[in-house]
C-alpha cells in the first residue's frame, strides 16, 4: 500500500478532506479529528466524555470505535443548548468521517423511536455522496431493523422504489443474512424468502451498485439456503435482462465455485 503523505493525512485529521479510500478512513485519528472538529462547531463545553470515550475505545476496531463516538456524542448532545444547529454543521460536514459521526447519533437514538422515524432520520446519510458515510449508515441502523424483520422489510420496500440509487442498495445492504464488518442476522440467514419480495422488485436494476448488493445479498443466502438461492435465480432467469443475468451470474458464485471443485475432483 502506498504511503500516506503527511500533509494529506494531517488534512484529513482536521476535517478538511474527505477519505478517497478505505485505507485513509482507517489512517485518521479519530481522537485528534474530534478535538479539532467539536470546537469548531460549538460543543467544546461538552465535548470531555466524547474525548475520554475516544480515547478509551482507540485499540479497539473502527466499527465498535465509531458506534461508541457516535453514541457518546448522542449523550452530549443532550446537554446541549444549541444541539440542533451542531447537529446541522456535523451532518454537512465536509469530513465523511464526521458525518458519519452524525449518522450514528441519529441512527442510535432514543430507543422508543419507531423504525420508520429511524430510516426517516437516516436518510439523508444513506444517500451521501461519499461511500463510507454510505456504509456507515445502514450499520448504524441494522440492529434496530434485524430486531424486527417483518417491520423493517415492510418499511424498507418503498425505498427499493426510489430514483436514488444510493437508497434503493440500502434497502438491500442494510439486512444482508450475513453483511460485512456487523453481526449476521439469523432470520434470514435460516428464512431468507422473508425477503424475497423485497429483492424482486430490484432484480433488474439498472445500477450496478445496487446490482451488487442484490447479488451479494442472495449470495449470503446460498451458504445456508442454497435451495432457495438457486429456485429464485431459475425463477428471474426466465425473463432475464441483461441486468438480471449479471445479478444471476455473481448471486450464484459460491454455488458455482462449489459444482466446479466437486466436479474437478471426481
Amino acid at each position: 500500500m502506498e504511503k500516506m503523505d503527511v500533509s494529506r493525512r494531517a488534512a484529513l485529521n482536521r476535517g478538511e478532506v474527505e477519505a478517497r479510500n478505505l485505507a485513509e478512513c482507517l489512517a485518521i485519528n479519530q481522537s485528534v479529528l474530534l478535538k479539532t472538529v467539536l470546537s469548531e462547531i460549538g460543543m467544546s463545553k461538552t465535548a470531555d466524555s466524547v474525548f475520554a470515550m475516544a480515547d478509551l475505545s482507540g485499540t479497539e476496531g473502527i466499527s465498535h470505535k465509531m458506534a461508541k463516538i457516535g453514541m457518546a456524542l448522542r449523550e452530549a448532545l443532550g446537554n446541549e443548548r444549541y444541539k440542533e444547529q451542531i447537529m446541522q454543521k456535523m451532518a454537512l460536514h465536509p469530513s465523511d468521517t464526521v458525518r458519519s459521526w452524525a449518522a450514528f447519533v441519529v441512527a442510535r437514538a432514543a430507543d422508543g423511536m419507531a423504525l420508520e422515524e429511524r430510516l426517516a432520520a437516516v436518510r439523508a446519510f444513506a444517500a451521501d455522496t461519499h461511500f463510507g458515510v454510505r456504509e456507515w449508515a445502514w450499520m448504524a441502523t441494522r440492529p434496530y431493523l434485524a430486531a424486527d424483520i417483518a417491520q423493517a422489510i415492510r418499511c424498507l420496500t418503498p425505498w427499493t422504489a426510489d430514483g436514488d440509487a444510493n437508497i434503493r442498495r440500502f434497502s438491500v445492504e442494510s439486512i444482508r443474512p450475513r453483511g460485512v464488518w456487523c453481526e449476521h442476522i439469523k432470520e434470514l440467514k435460516e428464512c431468507p424468502w422473508k425477503a424475497e419480495a423485497l429483492l424482486d422488485r430490484l432484480h433488474a436494476d439498472s445500477s450496478r451498485y445496487v446490482q451488487d448488493s442484490v447479488s451479494n445479498w442472495i449470495n449470503d443466502a446460498s451458504k445456508s439456503q442454497p435451495k432457495w438461492a438457486q429456485q429464485l435465480c431459475e425463477r428471474w432467469s426466465k425473463n432475464a435482462d441483461g441486468h438480471s443475468k449479471r445479478i444471476i451470474s455473481r448471486a450464484l458464485r459460491t454455488l458455482s465455485k462449489k459444482e466446479t471443485s466437486r466436479q474437478t475432483t471426481r
